[in-house]
């Protein structure tokens, strides 16, 4: 009797800001056969700096691959290697010893505020976002790689020697797991069109560094940037350095930046498809097909995906900084929680009172549709019977109130948009969270879909992964759980109008002169 040939399978590598994991994916049905999963530390070590340690993140994710190896049965049945991963966080580090020059500067950290308001005054804000696609902002990878050259001398000197190696975390672990200083220049110093595009220095039309936005942020020739790559081809194989050599020669052919990677889990391969992604923080995307389409209501133009010498896919993108990290900051600051599951049943409990509390949650300023660096948090119509309950309901309403502004941008850019509304589907660990998603509804007006995979994101960079090597990865893209909008609820539109009036408050707080009135 012939033995039964293995099943094809994809691995998954989803780093992200609070963890890193490993997920192994059955190609012909979808499903996911295996997981590891590390905690991954964020530190703060002054106002508004948010960094990480840039080998903890490669690490994390080595040590998922050694848990998930014993997982799986066969190594040659695994076809390919697929990363998808946080953006915008940026790292330097030197080419000779291959160690980082400093942390991680995470996509939340705010130091380079004043630099974004030097430059602000010299470039036009719509030929900047004409370039790149994004508005000059903290956010993006450009000002942070300008503050480590100018800021620290061990980047400095090592820009100056020729050694330094530039990369978001997508580079940073491609060229660690392809070998890094050990395998020489085999080593792939890589990224794909979709991490790129959100750095603020690649030019958006072409998909190619722009000399001409180095030059604006000073960014010296010596700086040694990554090659820009599809989102699905073969970027190197794993070297034998990695995991104890038990990956060895397994091709990386995927690489995503997370909210991408979730748009094509989700099966958004075509125009006028749209998904929302409920993390850290919250990021909406709408597939604008192969055509760019410039924001004129705060929203990002940026690359949705490009498969091998396809053609490159665009989408328009609301982002938010805080969603998730809400609920931490309620649970690790403030010690109203105990586990992040305890804010669903706290926020029912205050279903009977009025809607006075109102959280708006910018502890990184506030993203779009804003782009209000300066802005500060804020919880306004606090009383004496306001009690913890109440809070975290404002906090689970920010992120439904922040969706809904980035909602209305969306469609105001596009007549196309609403006719695609009739469902929103969502994913990302804040969608465990029930009561959440029937307010969600409510609040937009629009059904909510949760798909019956729960690992959208890594099934996206699998499904990337798959495709270069000639792997049909299946999406399971069918419908699990649906919350549907309630007509019956009364009042969602004025407190949406009060959610407006706390924005407005909070902006341009940090930095601003305040004069005593006598």
């Amino acid at each position: 009797m012939a033995e039964k040939e293995p099943k094809s399978l994809v691995l998954a590598i989803d780093q992200g800001t609070s963890s890193s994991r490993v997920l192994v994916f059955d190609a012909q049905s979808g499903e996911c056969v295996a997981t590891a999963n590390r905690i991954v530390n964020k530190s703060e070590p002054h106002d508004g700096w948010v960094e990480q340690c840039a080998e903890e993140l490669y690490s994390s994710v080595e040590e998922c691959l050694v848990e998930v190896r014993p997982k799986i049965s066969s190594l040659s049945s695994i076809k390919a290697v697929g990363i998808s991963n946080q953006r915008e966080t940026t790292i330097v580090w030197d080419r000779t010893t291959g160690l980082p020059l400093y942390n991680a500067i995470v996509w939340q950290d705010q130091r380079t505020a004043n630099i974004v308001k030097e430059l602000q005054q010299a470039y036009s804000e719509s030929n900047f976002k004409t370039l790149c696609g994004v508005p000059l902002d903290t956010y993006f990878s450009a000002t942070k790689l300008k503050w480590l050259i100018e800021q620290c001398e061990n980047v400095r000197k090592c820009v100056e020697a020729g050694n330094c190696m530039f990369g978001t975390v997508d580079t940073w672990l491609m060229w660690k797991l392809t070998g890094g200083v050990v395998n020489g220049d085999k080593t792939a110093h890589v990224t794909d069109v979709t991490n790129a595009s959100r750095t603020m220095l690649m030019n958006i039309s072409t998909c190619q560094w722009s000399e001409e936005l180095k030059r604006f942020f000073d960014i010296p020739a010596e700086v040694k940037f990554p090659r820009i790559c599809s989102s699905s081809e073969v970027y190197g194989t794993i070297h034998s350095s990695v995991a104890n050599g038990q990956f060895e020669g397994l091709a990386i052919s995927g690489c995503l930046g997370d909210q991408q990677a979730a748009l094509v889990g989700h099966g958004c391969f075509s125009a006028n498809t749209v998904k929302s992604t409920f993390g850290t923080g919250c990021f909406m995307l709408y597939n604008t097909g192969t055509q760019q389409r410039a924001s004129q209501h705060g929203l990002l133009t940026t690359v949705a995906f490009q498969f091998g010498k396809e053609d490159v896919h665009y989408a328009l993108e609301g982002a938010v900084a805080v969603a998730g990290d809400v609920v931490k900051w309620l649970r690790d600051n403030m010690g109203m929680i105990s586990d992040t599951s305890e804010i669903e049943t706290l926020a029912k409990k205050a279903c009977d009172d009025d809607f006075n509390v109102v959280f708006v949650p910018a502890f990184s300023g506030l993203k779009a549709p804003y782009w209000q660096a300066d802005a500060c948090g804020i919880i306004l119509g606090l009383t004496g019977r306001t009690s913890r309950e109440h809070i975290c309901r404002a906090a689970l309403e920010s992120t439904c109130f922040q969706t809904k502004e980035v909602l209305v941008a969306m469609v105001k850019d596009s007549s196309t948009c609403e006719d695609s509304m009739r469902m929103l589907r969502v994913d990302g660990g804040m969608t465990k969270n029930k009561f959440l998603l029937q307010n969600l509804a409510d609040i937009l007006h629009v059904d909510i879909g949760c798909p019956r995979m729960s690992e959208i994101t890594a099934l996206g960079a699998a499904y990337a992964a798959g495709k270069a090597v000639g792997v049909d990865v299946t999406l399971d893209i069918a419908l699990d759980v649906t919350h549907a909008a309630q007509d019956s609820i009364v009042g969602k539109d004025e407190y949406f109008g009060r959610w407006q009036e706390a924005v407005r408050r909070c902006q341009h707080w940090h930095g601003h002169t305040f004069n005593v009135s006598h």
